[in-house]
């Protein structure tokens, strides 16, 4: 039985642990998709795709909201992007699907609840499925299999004059 994992929360880590999973699944032999839902542009991590052949990485999305509102560029490539991504989840080509950043377009109102719902039960029954981002909202919680939340306690920007994603008010 394939499971539904989200990984939450103000602390760093979220996408790092999915990466994780991603690297661990392609040593136990499996296919592993990884569908990049705010990040626009090739990251370190993303490197691993060309040292291992069984991982798949796009960036879906056209960047962070940190100093930009929303607009409906960012909605069409968020709904394109799950399309895609359903499509995989069905397949049963990749055991392992990755909707990286996937709370932040939903927190930003890009992508619905009834399109995430919709997209993972359309899921091919062995497919894992791993889903990362801040916010989570309680019916994602609730869908989920395993959630692990990631708190901040120490952070080496704090204090810097960095501003932290959760002072975003919308």
């Amino acid at each position: 039985m394939a499971y539904i994992h989200v990984y939450t929360g103000n602390g760093k880590g979220k996408s790092t642990a999915a990466f994780g999973l991603a690297v661990r699944a392609h040593y136990a032999g499996m296919k592993i998709y990884i569908g990049q839902f705010v990040r626009d542009m090739a990251y370190h991590e993303t490197q691993i795709a060309g040292e291992l052949d069984n991982i798949l990485i796009e960036q879906l999305g056209r960047g962070c909201y940190l100093d930009r509102n929303p607009d409906q560029k960012d909605v069409d490539a968020a709904e394109a992007g799950l399309e895609r991504c359903g499509k995989f989840l069905a397949s049963g080509e990749y055991q392992m699907v990755i909707l990286d950043e996937l709370t932040i377009a939903l927190y930003f109102k890009l992508i619905t609840k009834e399109q995430i719902l919709q997209v993972l039960r359309g899921r091919h029954p062995d497919t894992e499925v791993v889903i990362t981002g801040r916010y989570a909202p309680d019916w994602l919680i609730e869908e989920a299999d395993l959630v692990t939340e990631m708190q901040e306690v120490k952070h080496y920007y704090a204090g810097q004059g960095v501003e932290a994603r959760d002072g975003i008010e919308r």
